[in-house]
């Protein structure tokens, strides 16, 4: 039994892996499917092509329909198989990759679970002190002003923590929207260099900025690449300076058709497995640390977003007892 060039033409089309089944024998498969499941698939027992239990059951069977299931071509990947019935024998496979709809299912699920965390824990603070503050009898005045001082503190955790995710909602429902703007980059990493120079102060460090370019506009949104320079600028401070330590040195260079922002810290830097990791959510190498920072966990996610609608590149490097370096490129006017 032999396919006609038009069956096989379109079985080439679909962009996803597609078999055609004859009884138990492959009669025909696709480049896709080929690159999935291994060459020399037509005219082998179908088994040869899908081992997942579930799915070859229905394709024997020739259910028409579609279901997901877990194991082909790799344990954590979720696939749609939709069966549909030809003329004589004939069964059209086809093979639908649903892992990544599943992956951001998840993610969606999580960041809505990370987020009430987040802000269940300062929340919880505010109603324990302000409940202690209520209740009859006098406290002394230096704890009545240390309760009211933690309220005051928690509140602002929880505005942070909203005020970054109402950022990353503003961020992603422009990230199709190209930014129109021309923006200074040098003139604006100093103005965040300087808005953040009362932290520095406080924690005991120097910040350098050298410009090593003699024009530095690029074409983008004023707010958010300021949001992104205060970012890089602020996470370095928190995390990768102390009065022993050399200053913080931000570079705005040129680099072939790219302007390059870098921001390099001399801190206790980030092992290696946690880097891929770093622009998720609410992610943090050390959760303690990054509290009494006054981090979110989510400045590199805003950041991350902020890039990708400037059609630019992030890369992030460091190295444990060494510090951190972040760069990200944008392309120059």
């Amino acid at each position: 039994m032999s396919e006609t060039p038009l069956v096989l033409a379109i079985l080439d089309a679909l962009e996803e892996p597609a078999l055609l089944v004859a009884g138990q024998r492959t009669r025909a498969a696709n480049a896709a499917a080929e690159a999935l499941l291994g060459r020399d698939l037509v005219d082998q027992d179908v088994r040869f092509a899908i081992r997942q239990p579930q799915a070859l059951d229905a394709i024997r069977a020739r259910r028409a329909g579609a279901f997901e299931v877990r194991g082909i071509g790799g344990v954590d990947r979720i696939w749609e198989v939709a069966l549909t019935p030809l003329s004589g024998e004939l069964l059209l496979v086809r093979l639908i990759d649903r892992s990544a709809r599943r992956a951001a299912e998840k993610a969606q699920v999580d960041f809505v679970a990370n987020a009430s965390h987040e802000l269940r824990t300062p929340l919880a603070a505010v109603l324990g002190f302000s409940e202690t503050l209520a209740e009859e009898g006098e406290l002394p005045e230096p704890l009545r002003r240390r309760f009211g001082q933690q309220i005051h503190d928690q509140a602002g955790r929880m505005m942070h923590i909203i005020r970054d995710l109402m950022s990353l909602s503003r961020i992603e429902a422009d990230r199709f929207s190209e930014p129109r703007q021309q923006v200074d980059l040098a003139a604006l990493v100093r103005e965040s260099v300087t808005a953040a120079a009362h932290l520095a102060e406080e924690r005991g460090c120097a910040i350098s900025v050298t410009v090593e370019t003699a024009s530095a506009l690029v074409r983008g949104d004023h707010g958010q690449l300021r949001q992104l320079a205060d970012n890089l600028v602020a996470n370095a401070i928190r995390y990768g300076c102390r009065p022993d330590t050399p200053p913080i040195a931000v570079r705005v260079g040129q680099a072939g058709q790219w302007l390059r922002l870098s921001v390099r810290d001399h801190g206790e830097g980030i092992a290696a497995e946690h880097l891929p990791r770093l622009t998720e959510r609410f992610y943090r190498v050390d959760s303690a640390r990054s509290r009494d920072g006054g981090g979110t966990g989510l400045g590199l996610a805003i950041v991350a977003q902020i890039v990708e609608r400037h059609r630019g590149l992030l890369d992030i490097r460091s190295t444990p007892g060494e510090g951190t370096e972040v760069a990200v490129r944008l392309p120059a006017l």
